[in-house]
Formats: C-alpha cells, structure tokens, sequence
C-alpha cells in the first residue's frame, strides 16, 4: 500500500493532480488507512499510468471518465473502448504528421539561416524589403 506522495512518485504525477483525479472520481476502489488517509495499491498504481496516459494523448476528464465507466463494466464494454482508442489514435496520428511537418519547417529554416550566416545565400525576407 502507498501514500500519495508516493505515488505521485511512482507514476510521475503531481500531488495536485491526483487529488483531483481522485476528488473527481476517477480512481475507484481507493481504500483508507485507519486515519482516512487514501492506501494505494498496485492495481490503484496501474490505473493512474493508464489515466496518465490517456491524459498525455488528449483525453479530456469527460472522456477520461467514459472510459473508466467503460472499464467498470467489465469485458463487455471492450468494444467500446477498443473504439475510443481507435479514435484517439487517429488524432494522434494527424497530430503526429503536423509535428513532423512543423519540424521539417523548422529543419529547412535552420538550414537556410545556417547558408545565410555562411554567405553562401542571399538573405530575403517575406516581411520586408531587403535593401542590397
């Protein structure tokens, strides 16, 4: 069994948020100590990395808690969220190309700024007029 402090440890989130999470529900089944401390166990630990994850691809806390409620149902709601998944999966996939061409933005403009600073380019600007 882990504190909070603890966990928050463990799975690399801050105090804060974890006591949201849990103020907002979507940590079920946390047992309390004899001081009404929340006791964290492993099964409690693997919920918040999954809820951690969910988090980093975009979920909001609404859909955070579809899933959960999803979860809590056992076995039959795998269709579900093999479809929700399929969904955010999809959004990170479009994300993943708009990163991938804002770094090959990036990666061009370093170059060109790389041929300015050399002279081997003439400098231009969309901005404004460049006077030779």
């Amino acid at each position: 069994m882990c504190t909070m402090k603890e966990v928050c440890e463990e799975v690399g989130m801050t105090y804060e948020t974890l006591k949201f999470y849990c103020k907002e529900g979507l940590v079920p089944n946390v047992k309390r100590d004899q001081h009404n401390y929340r006791d964290f166990d492993e099964r409690n630990i693997a919920w918040l990395k999954s809820l951690q994850c969910l988090r980093h691809c975009g979920l909001s806390i609404k859909d955070m808690k579809i899933y959960m409620e999803y979860c809590l149902q056992g076995s039959s709601s795998i269709p579900q969220r093999k479809e929700m998944l399929a969904k955010t999966n999809e959004i990170l996939l479009e994300k993943m190309q708009l990163l991938q061409q804002s770094m090959a933005f990036i990666k061009e403009k370093q170059a060109y700024f790389d041929g300015v600073l050399a002279g081997e380019i003439k400098y231009t600007s969309n901005l404004i007029d460049i006077e030779d």
